[in-house]
Protein backbone atom coordinates (compact mmCIF):
# COMPACT_ATOMS: atom_id res chain seq x y z
CA UNK A 1 0.00 0.00 0.00
CA UNK A 2 1.83 3.06 -1.21
CA UNK A 3 -0.63 5.51 -2.98
CA UNK A 4 -1.63 8.32 -0.24
CA UNK A 5 -5.01 8.10 -1.42
CA UNK A 6 -5.34 4.12 -0.54
CA UNK A 7 -3.82 4.86 2.96
CA UNK A 8 -5.52 7.95 3.95
CA UNK A 9 -9.21 5.18 3.34
CA UNK A 10 -7.15 2.00 4.20
CA UNK A 11 -3.93 2.86 6.39
CA UNK A 12 -2.98 1.75 9.90
CA UNK A 13 -5.49 -0.73 10.67
CA UNK A 14 -5.86 -4.25 9.28
CA UNK A 15 -8.85 -6.43 10.43
CA UNK A 16 -8.23 -9.94 10.99
CA UNK A 17 -11.37 -12.34 9.93
CA UNK A 18 -14.12 -11.86 11.41
CA UNK A 19 -12.36 -8.72 13.39
CA UNK A 20 -14.42 -5.05 13.12
CA UNK A 21 -14.07 -3.67 9.64
CA UNK A 22 -13.74 0.31 11.10
CA UNK A 23 -10.76 1.00 13.97
CA UNK A 24 -12.90 0.25 16.62
CA UNK A 25 -13.66 2.24 19.82
CA UNK A 26 -11.06 0.64 23.18
CA UNK A 27 -13.22 3.05 25.50
CA UNK A 28 -11.33 1.45 28.66
CA UNK A 29 -9.00 3.56 30.89
CA UNK A 30 -7.56 -0.13 31.98
CA UNK A 31 -6.30 -3.66 30.53
CA UNK A 32 -6.28 -6.82 32.54
CA UNK A 33 -3.47 -9.26 32.35
CA UNK A 34 -3.53 -12.71 33.99
CA UNK A 35 -0.06 -12.62 36.20
CA UNK A 36 1.58 -9.57 37.79
CA UNK A 37 4.34 -11.01 35.82
CA UNK A 38 2.72 -10.33 32.27
CA UNK A 39 2.32 -6.35 33.79
CA UNK A 40 5.23 -6.18 34.73
CA UNK A 41 6.94 -6.99 31.14
CA UNK A 42 5.38 -3.73 30.31
CA UNK A 43 6.52 -1.63 32.52
CA UNK A 44 9.95 -2.25 31.77
CA UNK A 45 9.41 -1.68 28.18
CA UNK A 46 10.13 -5.13 27.83
CA UNK A 47 6.94 -6.34 25.91
CA UNK A 48 4.27 -4.37 23.89
CA UNK A 49 0.77 -4.37 24.95
CA UNK A 50 -1.60 -1.72 27.14
CA UNK A 51 -2.06 -1.28 30.53
CA UNK A 52 -3.37 2.27 31.12
CA UNK A 53 -4.89 4.52 28.40
CA UNK A 54 -3.29 7.68 30.01
CA UNK A 55 0.09 6.49 27.78
CA UNK A 56 -1.18 4.29 24.92
CA UNK A 57 -4.84 3.05 23.68
CA UNK A 58 -4.95 0.36 20.80
CA UNK A 59 -7.46 3.06 19.07
CA UNK A 60 -5.22 5.73 19.14
CA UNK A 61 -2.47 3.49 18.10
CA UNK A 62 -4.17 2.68 15.10
CA UNK A 63 -4.83 5.80 14.23
CA UNK A 64 -1.37 7.39 14.64
CA UNK A 65 -0.36 4.48 12.62
CA UNK A 66 -2.07 5.96 9.31
CA UNK A 67 -0.89 9.02 10.10
CA UNK A 68 2.68 7.77 10.16
CA UNK A 69 2.23 6.00 6.95
CA UNK A 70 0.86 9.33 5.26
CA UNK A 71 4.48 10.90 6.68
CA UNK A 72 6.43 8.08 5.40
CA UNK A 73 7.81 7.88 8.73
CA UNK A 74 8.25 4.97 11.25
CA UNK A 75 6.54 5.66 14.29
CA UNK A 76 3.48 8.14 15.22
CA UNK A 77 2.06 9.14 18.42
CA UNK A 78 -1.67 10.86 18.99
CA UNK A 79 -1.72 13.50 21.72
CA UNK A 80 -4.33 15.79 23.19
CA UNK A 81 -3.82 18.62 20.83
CA UNK A 82 -1.58 20.42 18.54
CA UNK A 83 0.07 22.19 21.47
CA UNK A 84 0.74 19.25 23.46
CA UNK A 85 2.28 17.66 20.56
CA UNK A 86 4.49 21.09 19.36
CA UNK A 87 5.43 21.13 23.39
CA UNK A 88 5.93 17.58 23.33
CA UNK A 89 8.46 17.34 20.18
CA UNK A 90 10.60 19.77 21.49
CA UNK A 91 10.65 19.13 25.02
CA UNK A 92 11.08 15.33 24.55
CA UNK A 93 15.23 16.65 23.74
CA UNK A 94 15.59 19.79 25.58
CA UNK A 95 15.57 20.74 29.43
CA UNK A 96 16.62 23.38 31.39
CA UNK A 97 19.79 25.24 30.39
CA UNK A 98 18.58 24.12 26.26
CA UNK A 99 17.83 26.09 23.61
CA UNK A 100 15.58 26.03 20.22
CA UNK A 101 16.06 27.60 16.78
CA UNK A 102 12.42 28.32 15.82
CA UNK A 103 10.84 30.36 12.71
CA UNK A 104 9.13 33.43 13.99
CA UNK A 105 6.04 32.96 11.23
CA UNK A 106 4.19 30.51 13.70
CA UNK A 107 0.82 29.64 15.16
CA UNK A 108 0.92 32.79 17.60
CA UNK A 109 -0.10 29.75 20.60
CA UNK A 110 2.47 27.89 19.57
CA UNK A 111 4.71 31.52 20.05
CA UNK A 112 3.05 32.07 23.54
CA UNK A 113 4.39 28.47 24.92
CA UNK A 114 7.43 28.63 23.50
CA UNK A 115 8.20 32.56 24.36
CA UNK A 116 6.62 32.17 27.52
CA UNK A 117 5.58 29.05 29.11
CA UNK A 118 8.38 26.96 27.63
CA UNK A 119 10.94 30.34 28.58
CA UNK A 120 9.81 29.32 32.30
CA UNK A 121 11.03 26.01 32.02
CA UNK A 122 13.74 27.02 31.58
CA UNK A 123 14.21 26.47 27.67
CA UNK A 124 15.09 29.81 25.99
CA UNK A 125 14.55 30.20 22.22
CA UNK A 126 15.63 32.50 19.25
CA UNK A 127 13.30 33.47 16.55
CA UNK A 128 14.24 33.85 12.96
CA UNK A 129 12.40 34.79 9.96
CA UNK A 130 11.59 32.60 7.50
CA UNK A 131 13.19 34.58 4.94
CA UNK A 132 16.21 35.03 7.02
CA UNK A 133 19.34 35.21 5.41
CA UNK A 134 21.74 32.13 5.67
CA UNK A 135 24.06 34.33 7.60
CA UNK A 136 21.46 35.50 10.05
CA UNK A 137 20.04 31.76 10.49
CA UNK A 138 23.94 30.55 11.41
CA UNK A 139 24.01 33.21 13.67
CA UNK A 140 21.18 32.16 16.11
CA UNK A 141 22.64 28.86 16.75
CA UNK A 142 24.28 28.14 20.28
CA UNK A 143 26.07 25.52 21.69
CA UNK A 144 23.26 24.31 23.82
CA UNK A 145 20.76 24.52 20.79
CA UNK A 146 19.08 21.11 20.86
CA UNK A 147 16.33 21.32 17.28
CA UNK A 148 15.29 23.68 14.76
CA UNK A 149 11.12 24.30 14.47
CA UNK A 150 9.04 25.69 11.56
CA UNK A 151 5.99 25.47 9.86
CA UNK A 152 5.88 23.82 6.39
CA UNK A 153 2.66 26.94 6.06
CA UNK A 154 2.93 29.26 8.59
CA UNK A 155 -0.15 30.28 10.61
CA UNK A 156 -1.90 33.11 9.86
CA UNK A 157 1.21 34.33 7.68
CA UNK A 158 1.48 31.64 5.02
CA UNK A 159 4.67 32.09 4.77
CA UNK A 160 6.18 28.76 3.05
CA UNK A 161 9.35 27.10 5.24
CA UNK A 162 12.36 26.45 2.84
CA UNK A 163 12.56 22.99 4.35
CA UNK A 164 15.55 21.76 2.91
CA UNK A 165 17.34 24.60 4.13
CA UNK A 166 16.17 24.95 6.99
CA UNK A 167 16.97 21.06 7.21
CA UNK A 168 20.85 22.14 6.02
CA UNK A 169 21.50 24.13 8.99
CA UNK A 170 19.92 21.89 11.53
CA UNK A 171 21.87 18.50 10.58
CA UNK A 172 25.26 21.11 10.29
CA UNK A 173 24.56 21.89 14.05
CA UNK A 174 23.95 18.27 14.70
CA UNK A 175 20.57 19.16 15.66
CA UNK A 176 17.09 18.01 13.92
CA UNK A 177 14.26 19.85 12.14
CA UNK A 178 11.01 19.69 13.38
CA UNK A 179 8.19 21.22 11.20
CA UNK A 180 4.40 21.90 12.09
CA UNK A 181 3.03 20.58 8.80
CA UNK A 182 -0.97 21.02 10.16
CA UNK A 183 -2.37 23.55 7.68
CA UNK A 184 -0.59 21.68 3.55
CA UNK A 185 -1.05 18.02 5.64
CA UNK A 186 0.80 15.15 3.79
CA UNK A 187 -1.33 15.24 0.98
CA UNK A 188 -0.01 18.45 -0.65
CA UNK A 189 3.49 18.52 1.43
CA UNK A 190 5.86 16.09 2.33
CA UNK A 191 8.68 16.94 4.64
CA UNK A 192 10.64 14.44 5.22
CA UNK A 193 11.54 13.94 1.42
CA UNK A 194 13.11 17.54 1.70
CA UNK A 195 15.09 17.00 5.39
CA UNK A 196 12.63 17.42 7.86
CA UNK A 197 13.33 14.52 11.34
CA UNK A 198 10.07 15.32 13.21
CA UNK A 199 6.60 15.83 11.89
CA UNK A 200 3.68 17.32 14.11
CA UNK A 201 -0.04 18.22 13.51
CA UNK A 202 -2.60 19.93 15.01
CA UNK A 203 -4.97 17.14 13.71
CA UNK A 204 -8.06 19.62 14.76
CA UNK A 205 -7.90 20.86 11.22
CA UNK A 206 -7.84 19.15 8.13
CA UNK A 207 -6.61 15.88 9.20
CA UNK A 208 -10.01 16.22 11.26
CA UNK A 209 -12.06 18.31 8.69
CA UNK A 210 -15.82 17.97 10.61
CA UNK A 211 -14.24 20.23 13.56
CA UNK A 212 -15.51 17.74 15.85
CA UNK A 213 -12.72 16.37 17.73
CA UNK A 214 -9.35 18.17 18.74
CA UNK A 215 -6.22 16.61 19.14
CA UNK A 216 -2.73 16.40 17.90
CA UNK A 217 -0.07 13.97 16.60
CA UNK A 218 3.91 13.58 16.25
CA UNK A 219 5.55 11.48 13.77
CA UNK A 220 9.64 10.60 13.37
CA UNK A 221 11.26 10.04 10.33
CA UNK A 222 13.57 7.62 12.30
CA UNK A 223 16.18 9.22 9.78
CA UNK A 224 18.12 11.46 12.78
CA UNK A 225 20.74 9.29 14.07
CA UNK A 226 21.02 10.38 18.09
CA UNK A 227 23.67 8.05 18.62
CA UNK A 228 25.99 10.72 16.97
CA UNK A 229 25.34 12.92 19.55
CA UNK A 230 24.73 11.23 22.68
CA UNK A 231 26.44 14.28 24.98
CA UNK A 232 23.81 16.67 23.15
CA UNK A 233 21.01 13.93 23.41
CA UNK A 234 21.46 12.22 26.70
CA UNK A 235 17.75 11.55 27.35
CA UNK A 236 18.03 8.71 24.24
CA UNK A 237 21.16 7.66 24.69
CA UNK A 238 21.85 7.50 28.14
CA UNK A 239 20.13 4.99 30.86
CA UNK A 240 16.68 6.55 31.63
CA UNK A 241 16.83 5.32 35.40
CA UNK A 242 12.91 5.61 35.68
CA UNK A 243 12.68 2.53 33.52
CA UNK A 244 15.38 0.36 34.85
CA UNK A 245 17.87 1.80 33.18
CA UNK A 246 17.00 1.15 29.66
CA UNK A 247 18.54 3.00 26.28
CA UNK A 248 16.44 3.87 23.90
CA UNK A 249 18.59 4.17 21.35
CA UNK A 250 19.45 0.99 22.01
CA UNK A 251 16.14 -0.88 22.46
CA UNK A 252 14.41 0.50 19.72
CA UNK A 253 16.90 1.73 17.34
CA UNK A 254 16.90 5.02 15.74
CA UNK A 255 13.41 3.97 14.19
CA UNK A 256 11.09 4.15 17.64
CA UNK A 257 13.62 5.80 20.05
CA UNK A 258 12.10 9.21 19.65
CA UNK A 259 8.16 8.37 19.96
CA UNK A 260 8.99 5.76 22.42
CA UNK A 261 10.83 8.07 25.21
CA UNK A 262 7.67 10.48 24.22
CA UNK A 263 5.26 8.27 25.19
CA UNK A 264 7.17 6.82 28.43
CA UNK A 265 8.44 9.33 29.89
CA UNK A 266 6.16 12.67 28.83
CA UNK A 267 2.80 10.67 28.30
CA UNK A 268 3.11 8.51 31.65
CA UNK A 269 3.90 12.08 32.88
CA UNK A 270 1.52 14.66 31.70
CA UNK A 271 -1.20 12.51 30.29
CA UNK A 272 -1.70 14.62 27.32
CA UNK A 273 -3.46 11.71 25.81
CA UNK A 274 -5.85 12.40 22.56
CA UNK A 275 -9.51 10.19 23.62
CA UNK A 276 -10.05 7.46 22.11
CA UNK A 277 -13.32 8.94 20.69
CA UNK A 278 -11.74 11.36 19.52
CA UNK A 279 -9.18 9.35 17.53
CA UNK A 280 -12.14 7.60 16.25
CA UNK A 281 -13.51 10.62 14.67
CA UNK A 282 -10.37 11.51 13.56
CA UNK A 283 -10.08 8.51 11.65
CA UNK A 284 -13.49 9.25 10.09
CA UNK A 285 -11.87 13.03 8.62
CA UNK A 286 -8.77 11.22 7.57
CA UNK A 287 -10.70 8.56 4.94
CA UNK A 288 -11.72 11.47 2.90
CA UNK A 289 -8.33 14.19 3.58
CA UNK A 290 -7.40 13.06 -0.42
CA UNK A 291 -10.78 14.08 -1.70
CA UNK A 292 -11.01 17.36 0.92
CA UNK A 293 -8.09 18.87 0.43
CA UNK A 294 -8.17 18.96 -3.50
CA UNK A 295 -11.39 20.90 -2.91
CA UNK A 296 -10.28 23.55 -0.28
CA UNK A 297 -6.93 24.19 -2.49
CA UNK A 298 -9.74 25.05 -5.88
CA UNK A 299 -12.23 27.15 -3.71
CA UNK A 300 -9.31 28.80 -2.13
CA UNK A 301 -7.36 29.59 -5.48
CA UNK A 302 -10.88 30.70 -6.60
CA UNK A 303 -11.50 33.30 -3.24
CA UNK A 304 -7.97 34.63 -4.06
CA UNK A 305 -8.08 35.47 -7.27
CA UNK A 306 -11.52 37.41 -6.85
CA UNK A 307 -9.98 39.12 -3.62
CA UNK A 308 -6.35 39.66 -5.86
CA UNK A 309 -8.89 41.55 -8.20
CA UNK A 310 -10.50 43.88 -5.82
CA UNK A 311 -10.56 47.51 -5.57
CA UNK A 312 -11.25 47.21 -1.63
CA UNK A 313 -8.83 44.53 -0.80
CA UNK A 314 -5.55 45.85 0.02
CA UNK A 315 -3.40 43.13 -0.44
CA UNK A 316 -3.72 39.32 -0.49
CA UNK A 317 -1.73 36.20 0.35
CA UNK A 318 -1.92 33.01 -0.73
CA UNK A 319 1.19 31.05 -2.39
CA UNK A 320 -0.54 29.40 -5.16
CA UNK A 321 -1.20 33.14 -7.03
CA UNK A 322 1.48 33.53 -8.96
CA UNK A 323 3.29 36.70 -8.25
CA UNK A 324 2.96 35.91 -4.69
CA UNK A 325 6.14 36.14 -2.49
CA UNK A 326 6.10 32.56 -1.96
CA UNK A 327 5.06 30.92 -5.20
CA UNK A 328 8.46 29.82 -6.51
CA UNK A 329 9.05 27.87 -3.16
CA UNK A 330 5.39 26.83 -3.03
CA UNK A 331 5.81 25.18 -6.56
CA UNK A 332 9.20 23.35 -4.99
CA UNK A 333 7.04 21.87 -1.77
CA UNK A 334 3.38 22.16 -2.40
CA UNK A 335 3.06 21.09 -6.14
CA UNK A 336 -0.02 19.96 -5.70
CA UNK A 337 -1.57 22.74 -4.37
CA UNK A 338 -1.17 24.28 -0.54
CA UNK A 339 -4.37 24.84 1.80
CA UNK A 340 -7.21 26.71 2.17
CA UNK A 341 -6.59 29.48 4.05
CA UNK A 342 -6.04 32.93 2.34
CA UNK A 343 -5.30 35.80 4.23
CA UNK A 344 -5.73 39.39 3.07
CA UNK A 345 -6.19 42.77 4.47
CA UNK A 346 -9.26 45.27 3.88
CA UNK A 347 -8.26 48.68 3.10
CA UNK A 348 -9.03 50.77 6.28
CA UNK A 349 -7.37 48.79 8.17
CA UNK A 350 -8.05 47.12 11.47
CA UNK A 351 -11.63 48.89 12.04
CA UNK A 352 -12.47 47.77 8.26
CA UNK A 353 -11.70 44.64 8.77
CA UNK A 354 -13.81 44.00 12.17
CA UNK A 355 -16.35 45.94 10.08
CA UNK A 356 -16.08 43.22 7.05
CA UNK A 357 -16.29 40.02 9.66
CA UNK A 358 -19.56 41.27 11.21
CA UNK A 359 -21.54 41.56 7.06
CA UNK A 360 -20.82 38.11 6.59
CA UNK A 361 -23.37 35.68 6.27
CA UNK A 362 -21.56 32.38 5.14
CA UNK A 363 -18.21 32.11 6.43
CA UNK A 364 -18.73 32.74 10.20
CA UNK A 365 -16.47 34.08 13.00
CA UNK A 366 -14.38 31.37 14.68
CA UNK A 367 -11.29 30.64 16.42
CA UNK A 368 -10.70 28.29 14.27
CA UNK A 369 -9.45 27.42 10.97
CA UNK A 370 -9.38 23.90 8.13
CA UNK A 371 -12.40 22.15 8.54
CA UNK A 372 -15.25 21.80 5.90
CA UNK A 373 -17.06 24.76 6.57
CA UNK A 374 -16.00 28.16 6.18
CA UNK A 375 -14.68 30.60 8.83
CA UNK A 376 -12.89 33.43 9.21
CA UNK A 377 -10.96 35.51 12.55
CA UNK A 378 -9.20 38.38 12.67
CA UNK A 379 -5.66 37.61 14.41
CA UNK A 380 -4.78 40.65 15.86
CA UNK A 381 -7.72 40.65 18.31
CA UNK A 382 -7.75 37.10 18.60
CA UNK A 383 -5.22 34.40 18.70
CA UNK A 384 -2.29 36.48 18.30
CA UNK A 385 -3.65 39.16 20.81
CA UNK A 386 -1.43 38.55 23.10
CA UNK A 387 1.58 40.31 20.88
CA UNK A 388 3.04 43.34 21.20
CA UNK A 389 2.87 45.11 17.26
CA UNK A 390 6.67 44.18 17.02
CA UNK A 391 5.86 41.12 18.20
CA UNK A 392 2.92 40.39 15.36
CA UNK A 393 4.95 41.91 12.65
CA UNK A 394 7.62 39.36 13.22
CA UNK A 395 5.42 36.48 12.68
CA UNK A 396 4.01 38.09 9.19
CA UNK A 397 0.36 39.38 10.87
CA UNK A 398 -0.50 43.13 10.48
CA UNK A 399 -3.73 44.95 12.22
CA UNK A 400 -5.86 44.84 9.12
CA UNK A 401 -4.93 40.80 8.28
CA UNK A 402 -8.23 38.56 8.07
CA UNK A 403 -7.48 34.96 7.95
CA UNK A 404 -10.25 33.02 6.12
CA UNK A 405 -10.68 29.65 5.69
CA UNK A 406 -12.01 28.37 2.82
CA UNK A 407 -14.08 25.22 2.98
CA UNK A 408 -15.49 22.94 0.53
CA UNK A 409 -18.60 24.43 -0.25
CA UNK A 410 -19.55 26.21 -3.51
CA UNK A 411 -17.10 28.86 -4.32
CA UNK A 412 -19.66 31.07 -6.27
CA UNK A 413 -21.58 31.07 -2.73
CA UNK A 414 -18.44 32.14 -1.21
CA UNK A 415 -17.30 35.00 -3.68
CA UNK A 416 -20.56 36.31 -3.14
CA UNK A 417 -20.26 36.51 0.61
CA UNK A 418 -16.91 37.82 0.84
CA UNK A 419 -18.48 40.94 -2.14
CA UNK A 420 -21.36 41.64 0.41
CA UNK A 421 -19.71 42.06 3.19
CA UNK A 422 -16.93 44.04 1.15
CA UNK A 423 -19.76 46.41 -0.12
CA UNK A 424 -20.59 46.97 3.63
CA UNK A 425 -17.23 47.39 5.12
CA UNK A 426 -15.84 49.66 2.45
CA UNK A 427 -17.28 52.48 1.28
Amino acid sequence: MSKIDTICVQGGYKPANGEPRQVPIVQSTTFKYDTSEDMGKLFDLEASGYFYTRLQNPTNDHVAAKICQLEGGTAAMLTSSGQAANFFSVFNIAGEGDHIVSSSAIYGGTYNLFAHTMKRMGIDFTFVAPDASDEEIEAAFRPETKAVFGETLSNPSLAVLDIERFARHAHAHGVPLIVDNTFPTPVNCRPFEWGADIVTHSTTKYLDGHGAAVGGCIVDSGKFDWTKYPDKFPGLCTPDESYHGVVYTERFGLAGAFITKATAQLMRDFGSIQSPQNAFLLNLGLESLHVRMKRHCENAEAVAEFLAGDDRVAWVTYCGLPGDKYHELAKKYLPGGSCGVVSFGVKGGRKAAENFMKHLKVFAIETHVADARSCCLHPASATHRQMNDDELRAAGVSPDLVRMSVGIEDAADLIADIDQALAAAVR
